[in-house]
């Protein structure tokens, strides 16, 4: 039928295609996700915790939290279940439960152990009466002779999350040696409070939450965190909460434990152990889910807002190489990596930005070269280059050590090698190999010959390596400073280069090691994860050693809109305080953009 634009309507997205597929995790290990899962449902349950004795409050149930989180396909979802917490004797407060997790895309996503139910201050470490914090509190015991209400509940939403995980503990009622009114609390639920002890009875643990119909076909009913219930003296009892809470128990009778897979606390006891709390548990069901469609009306005014959104994405980046390896018997310093930035640091250094759409964009991280060692001998190494998407920084040349010889000179890279002062001295090795605009590193200082021979300093990304001389090596050329990240940080500096017998070259801010002198030492390496160069050895017989390149990096700075996914692990995400996106890679890998 006619519609009142025409018929026409916006673009239609499916976002994710996980088939609805539901696995339970009773033990940590990998979830394997289908191959068209971008979005899942999970259920993280953390251990119970355990209760103490002698009246003792119930443990709280394992903090709960339903969250609907991105999830990569086909990926082995690592996750983590919670013990629940040692039931204790002797007076003792009950232990806490450990946390459960499941970690997607490299976040984590955790619930905090239940805390133990209060003891007595008779307790074999003197504890007070109060229950532990924890998911959920622990219940409070009855006071110790010491006024009334002492014996607090724990407070729950440890984690301090919103929703919160939990929920508090009771307190514990009456004095020593009223013993008809000594009663615990009941440790707290995810869905209520634990009640609080009274001259009628132990507190009932709080209730906990039914999660089946979210969960179809859960176990225990998928009812999940109760708390465990409080123990009395001479009167009734406190049942644990609905969703694995155990019974509180009389006499020398073991409070009841709380039900594993469930996350319940376990039930408190007068004068025998109190009750385990129960394992915890996690719930991942893979969602399909679609983001629907939109009328044109609807599309123009939502892009008029601000609020509708864009398909590209303007992104910054930084991008620096591996930088070059320092070169032994009077050697120069190695080059800084190529440098190569867009929307920050030097202004005259920085490229445009990208255009980017969605989807997965490798990244690589390029090493540092080793740095060289006599015997053999021989020029520095390379390092290796970095690149994301259409940019890539050239690795930093490695330094020169006998330029009377091809073997022996400096190589040209992102920023060049110092020349070495062995024999014939000679000209530092040329920066911005192969040719960019703007430049991406700068030539490497010259070296000395003769009978006091040294290295020239290694290119950095804003300054050429100082040229060698017979006082000594040359400084490493300096770097540029960067606040891609927020702080300003320095990459990309250039090696010092070594002198037999004089002073030796300093490293170049930004990473740049430091060259070392006739003593058989190694040189500095270049900082990780900035580009710099090797430090030089100048050492001109027996073995020595030049300094390594430091690694390279690749930062990449989105708006707000863009959400970063990062593989592998070792690298990280970030929101700018600013609410830009930060993606950072210490290694390589890929960067999903959505």
């Amino acid at each position: 039928m006619p519609r009142t634009n025409g018929g026409i309507i916006g673009k239609r997205n499916l976002t994710s295609f996980g088939k609805n597929t539901q696995t339970v995790k009773t033990s940590s290990g990998n979830v394997c996700t289908q191959p068209g899962t971008r979005l899942a449902q999970v259920l993280v349950v953390a251990g119970g915790g355990g209760a103490g004795n002698d009246t003792s409050g119930g443990g709280g149930a394992g903090g709960a939290r339903n969250l609907e989180i991105p999830m990569a396909g086909n990926t082995a979802v690592p996750i983590t279940i919670g013990g629940g917490g040692t039931g204790r004797a002797q007076g003792d407060e009950g232990g806490d439960g450990s946390l459960s997790r499941i970690i997607s895309q490299c976040v984590t996503y955790q619930s905090t152990g239940g805390g133990g139910g209060g003891g007595n201050t008779l307790a074999p470490r003197g504890h007070t009466t109060s229950g532990r914090s924890g998911g959920s509190g622990g219940g409070g015991n009855r006071s110790f002779c010491q006024p009334v209400g002492v014996g607090e509940g724990g407070s729950g939403n440890a984690g301090s999350f919103s929703p919160p995980e939990g929920n508090p503990g009771g307190d514990g009622s009456g004095s020593a040696p009223s013993i008809p009114a000594l009663a615990g609390g009941g440790g707290g639920g995810h869905a209520a409070a634990g009640g609080d002890g009274s001259t009628s009875g132990g507190g009932a643990g709080g209730a906990g939450t039914d999660f089946s119909p979210i969960f179809p076909g859960a176990p225990n009913s998928g009812v999940y965190a109760g708390g465990g219930g409080g123990a009395s003296h001479n009167n009734t009892d406190g049942s644990g909460g609905t969703g694995g809470g155990g019974d509180a128990k009389s006499g020398s009778t073991n409070g009841d434990a709380g039900t594993a897979n469930t996350g319940g606390g376990g039930g408190g006891t007068s004068c025998g152990t109190g009750g385990a709390g129960g394992s915890g548990i996690v719930l991942v069901k893979e969602l399909n889910k679609a983001s629907g469609v939109w009328n044109l009306r609807t599309q123009k005014a939502k892009l008029e807002q601000g609020l509708w959104p864009k398909f590209f994405h303007s992104i910054d980046y930084l991008v620096v190489a591996g930088g070059g390896g320092g070169a032994a018997c009077k050697g120069g310093g190695g080059g800084a990596g190529g440098y190569r930035a867009s929307g920050f640091g030097p202004s005259p250094l920085q490229g445009s930005s990208l255009e980017l759409g969605t989807g997965s964009f490798a990244i690589t991280v390029g090493g540092g070269a080793a740095g060289r060692g006599t015997p053999p001998g021989g020029a520095g190494n390379c390092g290796s280059d970095s690149s994301f998407s259409t940019i890539t920084s050239a690795g930093g040349g490695g330094g020169g050590n006998s330029p009377c010889a091809d073997a022996g000179k400096s190589k040209a890279g992102g920023s060049g090698g110092g020349n070495g002062g062995g024999g014939c001295g000679g000209n530092g090795a040329a920066g911005n190999t192969p040719p960019v605009d703007p430049p991406q590193g700068n030539s490497g200082g010259n070296g000395v010959g003769g009978g006091a021979a040294g290295g020239g300093g290694g290119g950095g990304a804003t300054a050429a390596g100082a040229n060698a001389g017979p006082p000594g090596g040359g400084n490493g050329g300096a770097g540029a400073p960067n606040t891609i990240l927020g702080p300003a940080t320095t990459y990309a500096g250039g090696g010092g280069g070594g002198h037999e017998s004089g002073s030796q070259g300093s490293g170049g801010a930004g990473g740049g090691g430091a060259g070392v002198g006739p003593s058989p030492s190694t040189a500095t390496s270049g900082t990780a994860n900035t580009g710099g160069g090797g430090g030089g050895n100048g050492r001109s017989g027996g073995s020595g050693n030049a300094g390594a390149g430091g690694s390279g990096i690749v930062v990449v700075r989105g708006p707000s809109s863009a959400t970063f996914a990062v593989s592998p692990c070792t690298n990280t995400t970030a929101t700018h305080p600013g609410g830009d996106k930060l993606a950072t890679f210490t290694v390589s890998g890929t960067l999903t953009i959505s």
